[in-house]
């Protein structure tokens, strides 16, 4: 039986002093009695108690904050003991102090604990901290997540992370540590011509020493990195980016992209051919473009007449707007939701059109967002990649890219037809007509 939440509302006797919350607002706050947190205590430890002698480790007590906070709230207590005895800490103001430090300086975001302080007939007192996760996920100063089951905490792996923010919402999944990546794992090449290309006539080689400081560049300039001063731990984006293509394949397989043509009008129709691109952004959007050549036209300008393609292994039915095409393939790329696992990026080709189909939360997404996307109202889930792909210094963005707006409009002025947007199932979804 969950036991988090054993504040109410009736006035309880005054035996703490003034609890941290009542000290921010300045108003009075409910406070502990010493009969409900004798209550609390007799119960042991579980998912959302956990008791402490004292306060002597403020790193292991920001991965239990951080753990109670991520799992759902919960409460420290300090000076009891693994025997439930009431032990008291020698000075609770310093405790108190400790523990605000801690919850804003530790954890990111930083969160607003509620202390109180009770003391006993036996002038024992006992420090009482609860924690609220209303802006989670929290993670510790080294780039940490953890959670509580149990009365034990430990770190979230990848997959549970992913399934936990699929629960919640989300959000910053490009900001989360690829435990498994190292920094042997990014292609120095890829990166540092990245760099140079941004910084042209400004960029000093002379900077850069001789092994390239790789995950010094991706931590301290770029914010792709977590970890301490000596550690390194590159996280999603930076692997998406920069990642060397089969490490990325390995590391992030959710992120490959599934090509298909097919003979036909709908997914129903025979598969020409079907392969799946995997690597960095780079190069699956390097690949994608080149299996769309295959077996489409895609032309910067509407000419007077299409001739057909002999290149192609089956006759090109459609063409298409060249601008128009790389803005679609870019946005799936850029703005896909990697925290839904069980759908993947899809590109289909069909005889008179192409549909491009987006791992995307429905939820929270449409039908306002669905339609303010549309007159360029950015709704953007991975800003760091998007930023990083839209930059001409990467290689991808080309005189072809534009925004949303603008492939609907050229996407049209090609085709004569107007280009299909709609979500369903966690899946946006555009389908673009060719002529």
């Amino acid at each position: 039986m969950a036991r988090r939440k054993f504040r109410n509302n009736s006035r309880f006797d005054n035996y703490s002093d003034r609890s941290f919350q009542e000290y921010l607002s300045n108003a009075p706050a409910p406070q502990t009695s010493r009969t409900e947190l004798l209550r609390l205590i007799r119960g042991g430890e579980d998912t959302y108690l956990e008791l402490k002698v004292r306060l002597s480790n403020s790193e292991r007590i920001s991965q239990e904050i951080c753990a109670l906070a991520n799992t759902d709230g919960g409460t420290i207590v300090f000076g009891v003991s693994d025997q439930l005895r009431i032990e008291g800490v020698l000075d609770s103001q310093e405790v108190q102090q400790e523990l605000i430090r801690i919850c804003r300086e530790e954890l990111s975001p930083s969160l607003t604990p509620l202390i109180d302080i009770v003391a006993f007939d036996s002038g024992r007192v006992v420090v009482v901290c609860e924690i609220e996760g209303k802006r989670r996920p929290y993670r510790t100063r080294d780039g940490k997540f953890y959670l509580r089951i149990g009365s034990e905490k430990r770190e979230a792996t990848r997959e549970e992370l992913s399934a936990w923010l699929e629960e919640i919402r989300p959000l910053g999944f490009e900001n989360l540590p690829v435990p498994a990546a190292t920094e042997s794992d990014i292609d120095d090449m890829l990166l540092w011509t990245f760099a140079r290309e941004f910084a042209g006539d400004a960029f000093d080689e002379k900077q850069i020493p001789t092994n390239y400081a790789t995950g010094e560049f991706l931590k301290r300039d770029l914010l792709l990195a977590s970890g301490t001063m000596d550690e390194f731990t590159p996280t999603v984006a930076a692997v998406l980016l920069f990642g060397k293509n089969e490490r990325v394949a390995s590391l992030l397989p959710r992120a490959n992209v599934v090509a298909a043509r097919f003979s036909g009008d709908s997914t129903d129709s025979p598969i020409v051919e079907k392969i799946e691109i995997g690597g960095n952004l780079l190069t699956i959007y390097e690949r994608v473009l080149k299996f769309l050549h295959r077996y489409c036209d895609l032309w910067e300008e509407r000419p007077r007449s299409f001739a057909a393609n002999n290149n192609s292994p089956v006759k090109a039915r459609a063409n298409y707007h060249l601008g128009a095409m790389s803005e679609a393939v870019a946005n799936a790329l850029i703005h896909r939701d990697l925290a839904i696992r069980e759908t993947g990026t899809r590109i289909s080709i069909f005889d008179h059109s192409i549909e491009i189909a987006n791992a995307r939360r429905t939820l929270g997404f449409v039908p306002p967002a669905n339609r303010a996307i549309r007159y360029g109202i950015p709704h953007r889930l991975n800003p760091q990649v998007a930023a990083i792909f839209s930059s001409e210094a990467y290689g991808a963005f080309n005189s072809h890219h534009g925004n949303l707006p603008r492939l609907l409009r050229d996407s049209r002025l090609f085709s004569g037809k107007k280009t299909e947007i709609y979500t369903s199932n966690d899946e946006f979804r555009i389908r673009l007509y060719g002529i």
